[in-house]
């Protein structure tokens, strides 16, 4: 919701990730904050499996060519990320365009009916259920290759503790750290998706189209800092995920 609203003068603007919570449990009810839960249950399996299963394909492949070990991971990470949008970025649509409809839960359609809805009025590509996927591309790119290669570089440098509470701290205290700093690095790029699959500021109008131009239009209109909305439910997520 946050990386939606466009400035101060936005009528769904929030003040502070409090008043996001407040407003949408008065306004929405408490199953607000579940709104467009199906496809990302739906996405997960696959997404995760994509993710590092091709990672290691990469990275097998990379093995052939004579590069550092810290850069193999990091190339390893973008391939992953960027084979890894493209299963997800379908969901990504239905989901958020389900989250940003601000009617009662149980007012919204359904996810299968909101997905038949957007395939029928855009289609299959760029205006209908891949709208966004240069940004997707962007956003899973960049984080895939700023985790994997922050977290097994570092893994690989820290001691190996032989206590195995330890031995899970310090895995658990490199992804959370990995975690951060990708989320930190590509949350422009999921400004940037949000605004282009979210709701247009002028309907029939579409104002973001492409990933680069929707970031030049947030940072010339909004400034620097909007492209970082977000940033905190972000790292609350994806860093201890």
């Amino acid at each position: 919701r946050f990386q939606i609203q466009r400035g101060k003068t936005d009528p769904t603007s929030y003040k502070s990730l409090g008043d996001c919570f407040r407003t949408i449990f008065q306004r929405e009810g408490l199953l607000g904050f579940y709104k467009g839960i199906l496809p990302p249950v739906l996405a997960e399996t696959p997404k995760r499996a994509v993710k590092f299963f091709t990672f290691e394909q990469y990275k097998k492949v990379l093995g052939y060519v004579s590069l550092p070990p810290g850069l193999a991971f990091a190339v390893a990470g973008l391939g992953s990320g960027l084979t890894e949008a493209v299963v997800v970025n379908p969901f990504e649509v239905v989901k958020v365009t389900l989250q940003t409809n601000q009617n009662a839960f149980t007012e919204q359609p359904s996810s299968f009916a909101q997905a038949q809805q957007i395939i029928k009025t855009g289609g299959l590509g760029s205006q209908g259920l891949n709208k966004g996927l240069t940004a997707t591309l962007g956003r899973h790119g960049v984080f895939n290759m700023v985790y994997f290669g922050f977290y097994f570089n570092v893994k690989n440098i820290l001691p190996v503790n032989k206590d195995p509470n330890l031995e899970f701290l310090r895995k658990f205290g490199i992804g959370l750290v990995s975690g951060t700093i990708a989320s930190i690095i590509n949350i422009p790029f999921d400004v940037a998706k949000s605004r282009i699959q979210g709701p247009q500021p002028v309907p029939g109008e579409i104002k973001y189209r492409t990933c680069f131009k929707t970031m030049a239009t947030v940072y010339k209109e909004e400034g620097f800092l909007a492209l970082y909305k977000g940033l905190l439910p972000k790292i609350m997520r994806l860093g201890p995920g």
